[in-house]
């Protein structure tokens, strides 16, 4: 084993191999992999081996595409054969719910370039028999889906990233990691020291393990996961002689079973609800090529179901139960990229889909460690989503969770319940308790979302249609647009930028002027390549002592991704110093035509439409309690946005509803501001400003001030805006019936034969259906043509506008038609029925921005 390498990966599983290959072919042929045992000895060995594309992510889903066809250059490179089984599967639907689900994931297949389609469950059993089609309302198809060898995979990438130069340990655990004063990682290990500038975590079972030797708590936990093996069955070799071919994958939603063909029998798998962890506080060290004990009573539920759905299973014979661990993050997806705080310190775990995300996960790595930027949207897959609430307990909770519901609907105004509230304010016994209010996660902060009426019970109906918030939800934001309103505004981001050097490292990092003392500005801050990664209220505290004080504002689910890339520019010599509050500073947002005269009663300052002006900021007294008060609300209209020490948070409430009682004042929730934002055409981070657009494209070109001087991705914007956008953010009005856009729709304009090369396939093959006879069935799949109709963009987020009446998206389409309000030219597809829907490019509510300024 050699002494230096310029990263080191961690761990030999398929993810581990698939980081080192990648690595290796971006051009570092100086990495290393250290394996505790031989390659697949965590979860890798007893894995299914299922694959597929489809994701909730449309940006993961287009990662986990780019996995299944790499496994075609990876067997080539490496002359190891990955076992590739491209058979195609079935998604069944047991309800008209779930097959609005499937009518949804079929919808976002159209711009992603998925050959999806929905068919009748007796399509679905003319390419797996062994189902009984009464049980089902529907199903779709997906050709890209099928199974692999996953020894094979993983040997496969081992083998290419060592033709490439890369080193390979085995038996080799690592003891031990310290970091030295210049950056550089010494990794102890039993068989030596290895220098390194970058250490990478591909721990698998103990990724954890390997994190706490860095300080780290990892958000991540093994769960017991148990599939059976069935005996040969007489009707899966009928169905091989007669067809000449292999029987599809399928998932069955109701009985949260996944199946396949497994030799002559089939395989079948469960997420049962008695979701039981593995090894919950640290995995032993010397676990490696062993099973669990099964436990087939824990899954009865599920094969119960199962023997009902497809009654062939019941008379087959059980050949092996494998109960093996696999990790999951809170929330299903893996956690990837560099970790805040700690310097070249890179996590590649909780890849529970390593055979479908594995490719993907090592290219974004690679990318990332290699060009500085991941080349893709991961903000689905990346490490920065938890904060410090995602503790072991709050882990362990939510993953269970998850895993239980792994096939279940996730409906778009569902809230889970497990491990909440993990974060409260002072005000939410009121909230709650008085106001009757149906609370969110956000980012782990419990959050009003809406108000239920007096002796109701505050919880939602879930439904992918309009619920039970939808009359509340209106009254709210009428109440605001015709008198005043009042919410919480404690989930935002809050940081407080201070130091001799301030203000020249934001003017760094940011597109807009720097605001005079007293003043404020909106900005939004770019990546080395032009892309948006962050959008921000910006105010000047004005200096003291000398020293430049500034007030930053931002996503609260953003907070940790934003605070590494604030640390990653940091000047090296002190002068910056960056602080973020968390919930150590709240919120009140006050807004509507009576929001001054609610809050000149409680002040001790004149806050007179001049005296007090539009995007400006006072440090003042509310109600006797030290506030910082921005006047600006994301509502567009008149209003502010009151912050204050939690300690205050209830003596400045219970004084703002008492000055607003005269003029009826109403606590408002995230749901209604959400509303009222889309009648003013603004948009959201993470929805509407990704990493994945360019300031021209989002629209937000007036914040963009190129003649500013140098800041990070001025040269790329600067190119943006003279080769032009090649998409634009636009504000549709939708015909919309009884359900209203939730994102991720595809948008349809009658173009004709016009391309505008907006719509890439993110893979460029499949497997064929066949109909009972064996013959090729040539049905259309997921078309992103229908005539003079084409696919040209997508929804990135919408609703109901309740203060205009209209139902709203926003989302992309290439710039040539962002322009056009033609009645006729736009369709939106929503739950599989395609509705009207015209751009409308001044706000519908208050276009001139006269209520913000009044």
């Amino acid at each position: 084993m050699k002494s230096h390498a310029k990263a080191v990966v961690i761990g030999g599983g398929v993810v581990g191999c698939s980081v080192l290959y990648h690595l290796a072919r971006a051009g570092w042929s100086d990495v290393m992999l250290i394996e505790r045992s031989e390659l697949t000895s965590g979860s890798s060995w007893h894995a299914a081996g299922g694959f597929h594309t489809l994701n909730g992510d449309p940006n993961v889903a287009k990662l986990q595409a780019y996995t299944v066809q790499l496994y075609r250059e990876i067997e080539e490179l490496s002359g190891q054969s990955c076992g590739l089984h491209l058979t195609g599967g079935v998604m069944l639907a047991d309800t008209p719910e779930r097959m609005d689900f499937l009518r949804l994931a079929h919808a976002k297949g159209r711009y992603l370039g998925m050959e999806t389609e929905l068919i009748t469950p007796s399509e679905a059993k003319s390419m797996f028999p062994l189902m009984d089609e009464r049980h089902f309302v529907g199903a779709m198809w997906d050709p890209v889906e099928g199974h692999l060898d996953p020894s094979g995979t993983t040997h496969a990438y081992a083998k290419a990233a060592r033709k490439l130069g890369a080193e390979i340990v085995l038996r080799n655990r690592v003891t031990e990691l310290t970091q030295t004063s210049d950056g550089t990682w010494k990794i102890a290990t039993e068989q030596g020291t290895v220098e390194t500038e970058h250490v990478v975590n591909c721990g698998g079972l103990w990724a954890r393990e390997v994190g706490r030797m860095a300080g780290l708590e990892l958000p991540l936990l093994a769960m017991e996961h148990m599939y059976l093996l069935t005996e040969p069955m007489p009707e899966v070799e009928a169905f091989n002689r007669e067809t000449g071919r292999e029987m599809i994958g399928v998932i069955d939603f109701k009985g949260e079973i996944y199946t396949r063909q497994e030799r002559n029998g089939i395989l079948l798998g469960t997420y049962e609800k008695a979701a039981k962890p593995w090894s919950p506080l640290e995995t032993p060290w010397d676990f490696g090529h062993e099973l669990l004990e099964p436990d087939i009573d824990r899954i009865a539920p599920s094969l119960e179901v199962g023997f009902r759905h497809f009654p062939a299973l019941e008379n087959a014979g059980i050949k092996q139960v494998i109960n093996g661990p696999f990790t999951f993050a809170p929330d299903g997806n893996p956690l990837v990229g560099p970790v805040q705080g700690l310097t070249n310190y890179w996590v590649a775990c909780a890849v529970m889909a390593g055979f479908s995300q594995g490719g993907g996960v090592g290219l974004a790595l690679a990318n990332w460690m290699v060009d500085g930027d991941p080349g893709f949207d991961v903000w689905g897959m990346d490490v920065a989503r938890f904060g410090e609430w995602a503790s072991l307990r709050y882990t362990n909770a939510k993953v269970r969770e998850n895993y239980s519901r792994r096939f279940s609907i996730r409906f778009p105004n569902e809230e889970l319940p497990a491990a909440r509230p993990a974060q409260t304010t002072p005000l939410y016994d009121i909230m709650v308790r008085d106001n009757n209010a149906v609370m969110g996660d956000s980012w782990g902060l419990e959050t009003p979302l809406w108000f239920a009426p007096k002796d109701t019970e505050p919880r939602d109906v879930v439904s992918f249609r309009r619920s039970n918030d939808f009359a509340p939800v209106g009254k709210e934001v009428r109440a605001v647009r015709e008198r005043v309103g009042i919410t919480e505004i404690a989930n935002f981001a809050k940081y407080e930028i201070s130091g001799t050097g301030a203000r020249a490292f934001l003017d760094r990092l940011m597109t807009n002027h720097l605001p005079k003392p007293g003043r404020i500005v909106l900005s939004p801050m770019l990546n080395e390549v032009g892309r948006l990664i962050g959008d921000f209220t910006i105010a000047n505290r004005g200096p003291k002592d000398g020293i430049d004080r500034f007030m930053v504002w931002g996503s609260s689910a953003a907070q940790i991704y934003h605070m590494r890339w604030f640390e990653k520019h940091l000047p090296p010599d002190g002068t910056v110093h960056v602080h973020r509050f968390d919930q150590t500073l709240v919120g009140l947002s006050l807004a509507g035509p009576k929001s001054r005269a609610v809050l000149e009663k409680l002040v001790d300052i004149d806050i007179s439409k001049d005296a007090f002006r539009f995007m400006d900021f006072r440090e003042m007294a509310v109600a006797g309690a030290p506030c910082m008060v921005n006047r600006l609300t994301y509502t567009g209209d008149l209003g502010y946005e009151i912050w204050m020490p939690p300690a205050c948070q209830r003596q400045v409430y219970t004084a703002l509803k008492g000055s607003g009682a005269e003029f009826d004042i109403v606590d408002f929730g995230m749901r209604a501001l959400l509303s009222m934002r889309l009648e003013k055409n603004f948009p959201t981070w993470f929805r509407e400003l990704r990493p994945i657009y360019g300031p021209f494209e989002g629209g937000m070109e007036r914040f963009v001030k190129l003649d500013k001087g140098e800041f990070i991705g001025r040269e790329a914007a600067i190119e943006e805006k003279q080769e032009g956008p090649r998409l634009r953010r636009v504000s549709f009005i939708v015909e919309a019936e009884d359900a209203d856009v939730m994102g991720d729709e595809p948008i349809w304009a009658k173009v004709g034969d016009q391309d505008f090369g907006t719509v890439e396939p993110t893979h460029g093959y499949g497997a064929p259906r066949f109909d009972e006879a064996g013959r090729k069935i040539a049905k259309a799949g997921t078309s992103m043509v229908d005539g003079a109709w084409r696919v040209v963009g997508w929804v990135t987020s919408g609703g109901y506008a309740h203060s205009v009446e209209k139902s709203m998206a926003q989302g992309y389409v290439p710039a040539a038609l962002s322009d056009d309000e033609t009645t006729g030219l736009f369709e939106i597809e929503i739950l599989g029925r395609r509705c009207p829907a015209r751009i409308n490019v001044a706000p519908l509510f208050d276009c001139e921005g006269r209520r913000m300024r009044a």
